[in-house]
């Protein structure tokens, strides 16, 4: 009975979201059905209730203000028209051809979606696609490929709840996921530019794009060791932009002031975090002063930057209304999280899993998959199932870091598979020519069942570790 309840939260959130009720409505069963476990047989001692709020409070609003900087930021480069003139700028350079599209893929949509998060990557990605001369569908499935690089997304809230969760810090949970990460960014490059090439070109397409992926891999690895995780993304992808517009530009084109404007918000963003993360390691600050590098301050300094200190009426509602949205739903599961692991239901359904065997070693990053899948953000799906994927780990003696890295690059990946995503993808492809909306969303899933079986054989190897 006690195993029954303490998989009662994530059964009542699986199945409220497959029944098509909202992401909302389904966090609020999910709350309700661990208070309903707590209740019945898993009572919350009182002297573990105020360390708990001491501890996740801080974390909980810096996540909900990395979201509402995100957001805000978004939608006032998008109101000024700034975003669309850079994505203008990049259009006329780059040009046509393998590389644009992988510039496009492993560059320019990391790079927005590691800055602001939330699918906002695609909405930069796909306009530029557009004028790459292939068919609708494939520019919708291109354009969600962009977002392998999710765990970094938002400046990283998603991977830092995953890491609170699971015990862990948010510079190792990163580390550990730049490190399964080659696996993604290698099959995501070969596929677009599989898909973006000619019948005789097809060779050249699977070694540009493994060089591509192998590419974006060790610039974030390399950005997140030196960086830490918050920047590594953002860092990276900027970086292989930079490379494939050095390299394979064909004209210089003429930065308009707006687009220049919006350069230097991301770079303002970008370098705040990178120097006060810097000053605090020089320094040896304790650990408190991580807030002064974390994307919580800056993207709101970046965003005021960019206005002048105006709050406009029209992108400040935007994000209001947006972040609603979001944040409540992203609250509610870290919530479930946080009482299913102090009440010791993540435990016991951890321990319960485990009674399978290491076998569960192969089947955890399906679980993270589907969980990313059906909420629709690694936020969602770390808040929902880190805790209970990290005692399954520790239950099994095998490496909770590696295992939980595998999580979080397993659920990240199938966000771009989600419903929500590919409805965007489509409404976001070239007009006049409506998308198949089926075709996209089973080739998307085909991905992403390559890459995360590649991950469960990963998952499988730490049996003999």
């Amino acid at each position: 009975m006690n195993t029954l309840l303490s998989g009662l939260p994530i059964l009542a959130v699986v199945v409220s979201l497959l029944a098509g009720i909202s992401a909302l409505r389904a966090a609020w069963l999910g709350l309700a059905a661990t208070l309903l476990a707590v209740v019945l047989a898993f009572p919350v001692a009182s002297s573990s209730i105020w360390p708990a709020v001491v501890r996740w409070t801080p974390i909980v609003l810096e996540v909900l203000l990395i979201i509402g900087g995100g957001l805000w930021m978004s939608q006032v480069l998008q109101h000024s028209g700034a975003q669309a003139d850079l994505a203008r700028w990049i259009r006329d350079r780059a040009g046509p051809g393998i590389g644009t599209v992988l510039l496009i893929v492993h560059g320019i949509t990391p790079f927005a979606e590691s800055m602001t998060g939330f699918g906002i990557g695609i909405t930069i990605g796909i306009p530029l696609l557009a004028h790459a001369g292939l068919p609708p569908r494939k520019v919708a499935l291109i354009g969600l490929l962009g977002l392998s690089t999710v765990p970094w997304g938002s400046m990283g809230p998603g991977t830092l709840i995953g890491a609170n969760m699971a015990g862990l810090s948010f510079y190792d949970l990163g580390m550990g996921s730049a490190h399964y990460s080659v696996l993604p960014f290698v099959v995501t490059g070969v596929v677009a530019a599989w898909l973006a090439a000619a019948p005789h070109e097809r060779i050249r397409a699977w070694l540009l794009g493994t060089a591509s992926g192998l590419l974006l891999w060790a610039v974030i690895y390399v950005s997140n060791w030196l960086f830490g995780t918050a920047p590594a993304g953002a860092l990276g992808a900027s970086l292989v932009t930079a490379l494939y517009l050095g390299i394979g530009g064909r004209g210089r084109g003429e930065l308009s002031p707006s687009a220049r404007r919006c350069l230097i918000t991301y770079a303002l963003l970008l370098g705040g975090v990178l120097a006060a993360t810097l000053c605090i390691r020089v320094l040896g600050l304790p650990p408190a002063w991580r807030y002064v590098a974390s994307p919580a301050l800056w993207l709101f300094v970046a965003t005021l930057w960019f206005t002048g200190g105006r709050l406009d009426a029209q992108p400040r509602l935007s994000a209001w209304h947006s972040w609603q949205r979001v944040a409540p739903v992203t609250g509610l599961f870290i919530l479930v999280g946080i009482v299913m692991a102090v009440s010791g239901m993540a435990a016991w359904l951890a321990h319960a899993l485990a009674e399978g065997g290491r076998i569960y070693l192969g089947i955890g990053p399906f679980v993270g998959a589907v969980s990313g899948f059906i909420t629709g953000s690694t936020s969602g799906a770390n808040a929902m199932l880190a805790t209970t994927q990290a005692e399954i780990a520790r239950a099994l003696g095998v490496d909770v870091l590696a295992f939980m890295s595998i999580h979080n690059v397993a659920a990240a990946f199938l966000l771009m598979a989600s419903p929500s995503k590919v409805e965007l993808a489509v409404q976001l492809a070239p007009p006049g020519a409506v998308p198949e909306l089926r075709w996209v969303q089973v080739s998307v899933l085909a991905v992403g069942l390559v890459v995360v079986s590649g991950l469960a054989v990963c998952g499988m190897l730490l049996w003999a570790a």
